[in-house]
């Protein structure tokens, strides 16, 4: 696993208060394969706290991926959604727990809020 994946998940449970705002709760476990082998990841998600662990458990969704897209993903060089749409990567369960662990994300280098665009183009005008 990549020193970013691992930062990455160390980095949750800090970023989780801004990012965890909907009254959504559940358990996603996450399959990185690498190979012949498989790391899981475990992450209990509640508003506005997460808990992550290393374990197996039960869960309310499981997502299938191969450590190298995870590790495109936590640089922003790659898109959640856009890698289950190309069956890069693979989802059962509760879709809400993955539409919100996906916001963890970064947005791709030099991307911008488009309120953002559109205020600084209306400030040319002016």
């Amino acid at each position: 696993m990549t020193e970013a994946t691992e930062r990455f998940f160390e980095s949750l449970p800090a970023r989780a208060p801004k990012v965890l705002v909907s009254p959504v709760s559940g358990t996603l476990q996450i399959h990185l394969t690498q190979d012949t082998r498989t790391v899981h990841w475990l992450a209990h998600l509640r508003p506005g706290a997460i808990e992550v662990s290393r374990n197996r458990g039960p869960a309310d969704a499981i997502w299938y991926t191969s450590e190298e897209l995870f590790d495109r993903l936590v640089t922003g060089r790659a898109q959640a959604i856009s890698s289950v749409l190309r069956n890069e990567s693979s989802f059962s369960g509760d879709v809400v727990l993955f539409l919100l662990f996906r916001r963890f994300f970064p947005d791709p280098p030099g991307a911008r809020d488009p309120r953002e665009a559109a205020r600084a183009q209306l400030g040319r005008l002016r």
